[in-house]
């Protein structure tokens, strides 16, 4: 046990693992956010809209 106190606060061991947990829970909660936005009915109605507004403007 030759490692000093300082020396051992400057292990970061690990700390790629846990950013990737934390990315990888903030990724499934947005995919869940999305999912539930592009199934609502709001949406629906919204990009419905949005393809009669294109059309009628094409032609």
């Amino acid at each position: 046990m030759s490692r000093s106190l300082a020396q051992m606060g400057r292990d970061d061991t690990g700390l790629s693992t846990a950013e990737y947990a934390v990315g990888t829970v903030a990724v499934v909660g947005l995919g869940g956010l999305m999912l539930r936005l592009l199934t609502s009915d709001w949406f629906a109605g919204l990009l419905k809209s949005v393809f009669e507004w294109a059309f009628q403007s094409v032609g």
